[in-house]
């Protein structure tokens, strides 16, 4: 005898009616119709008078009519074209199989390696862990830049901010990080980039060495900006897949700041207003419940957490700190490291400022004696700065203050430590000993790290 419950159960759930509606008129980059009516976020299929197909996802309503955004351009809708609700929201392919890929925003492969294998699916949107829940972030991760390592100690699962302006060196960092850091996988994210530069990251900075564990998620600066948008959101669901397996991923995204501007197309689009520099309120809501994902997770019944470590860029307009999308990143994330173009002038890379730069859980990972020593550089090359016009014109007279005097022997090896090269990798122990023979500090017995 057959046993149909399994098929009876189906059939309940499923939905016997079509939802649909039409396609009323495009205002702008949005896409307004009649239906179908379901909840913002949701996708539905938008078919031409040809056939084709093309998938759109709901932001909005106003006035009873639906405002829709397309992945892809909009050119060839017409008035009449039908909606027809999908009844889900975007996934992902997420897995192995992804590592050593190039993928468009919606997880389709675009590198020519044909399609990918060992995958499932896994919507881009999903709740942070649990506050309560979480791991403590008490492991350090070892990233091969010696300035990073010893003056700005991170963790496994810490979010960190990088701040920099265009041309300082922001892209070389995140390849450097993707060859040398102790990750078990880089998930990167180039939203909003040029063509152009996506293969120069991808060949160039990256290279064999960095695809081979990384997977990389594009949306160049011609796609739409729900593309844009769900390029980021899809990375982050990708690095969640790797960390609820027990690895430790380095998440990175470039940039946070075209990830903004690509909300406030939708928004404005949608009829927001526009509140700060022309961003609506939606475009600095969506940090916090995109950044919040990152982190360590729940530890599994082996004891161990795995962890996604968020490096996250911020173009900041005019070199100003303060920009309001830096502004608001700057509250979330656990550290920023700001890239200043008068180091990268005087061709210092990487060009990490130590005096605005900063890592709220050094704290709690370093030892006593290491972070002692990351504070007495930072010293010592704020207390240079503050006098530098004067030792330039030679105003100062030596001796008149042994602060000075420190701080002025040892700025040219500080500045050798901050440097270097590209391919150069160096533990953390061989860092901190080059950082204390660059301040001038005795050697003392090494503690060992909290």
């Amino acid at each position: 005898m057959i046993d149909l419950a399994r098929y009876r159960s189906l059939a309940d759930a499923a939905d016997p009616t079509e939802a649909s509606g039409v396609v009323l008129r495009v205002v702008g980059l949005a896409l307004v119709a009649s239906g179908p009516a379901v909840p913002v976020g949701e996708t539905c299929w938008v078919v031409g008078a040809d056939r084709r197909q093309r998938i759109a996802v709901v932001t909005g309503f106003r006035e009873g009519e639906v405002m829709l955004q397309t992945i892809g351009h909009l050119d060839g809708v017409r008035p009449g074209d039908r909606v027809v609700a999908r009844r889900r929201r975007l996934d992902v392919p997420v897995g192995p199989g992804l590592v050593g890929r190039v993928v468009n925003g919606v997880g389709e492969p675009i590198d020519g390696l044909g399609p990918l294998a060992g995958t499932a699916r896994r919507g881009i949107h999903a709740d942070p862990p649990p506050p309560i829940g979480r791991a403590p972030i008490a492991r350090i991760l070892e990233t091969g830049l010696r300035a990073i390592d010893a003056i700005f100690t991170l963790g496994h699962g810490q979010r960190m901010g990088i701040f920099a302006g265009s041309g300082v060196g922001k892209s070389t960092l995140l390849g450097e990080m993707a060859k040398h850091a102790r990750a078990d996988v880089n998930v990167i994210a180039l939203v909003g980039e040029r063509g152009r530069e996506v293969g120069e990251f991808i060949d160039k900075i990256l290279g064999p060495e960095g695809l081979a564990r990384s997977v990389v998620v594009v949306a160049t600066s011609d796609r739409p900006a729900v593309e844009r948008l769900s390029a980021a959101y899809a990375a982050t669901a990708i690095a969640e897949s790797f960390r609820d397996s027990g690895l430790d991923v380095l998440l990175m995204m470039d940039s946070i700041t075209r990830l903004c501007q690509a909300q406030r197309e939708i928004g404005l689009a949608a009829g927001e207003p526009p509140v700060t520099r022309g961003y609506p309120p939606s475009a600095f809501a969506l940090l916090p419940r995109l950044l919040e994902r990152a982190g360590t997770g729940a530890p599994g019944p082996d004891g161990r957490a795995g962890s996604i470590t968020g490096l996250y860029t911020v173009l900041i307009e005019g070199d100003d700190e303060n920009d309001p999308v830096g502004d608001t990143a700057r509250a979330i994330l656990d550290g920023h490291l700001f890239l200043s173009r008068k180091l990268a002038g005087r061709a210092i890379y990487p060009s990490i400022d130590p005096a605005l730069s900063i890592s709220r859980l050094q704290v709690d990972l370093a030892s006593a004696e290491d972070y002692r020593l990351s504070l007495q550089a930072r010293e010592l090359w704020s207390e240079f700065e503050r006098v530098r016009d004067l030792v330039e014109v030679g105003a100062y007279r030596q001796g008149a203050d042994p602060r000075v005097d420190h701080a002025i022997a040892a700025q040219p090896r500080l500045v050798e430590f901050l440097r270097q090269s590209l391919g150069e990798s160096s533990s953390r122990d061989e860092a901190v000993a080059r950082l204390r023979t660059a301040v001038g500090a005795p050697a003392a017995g090494r503690q060992e790290a909290r």
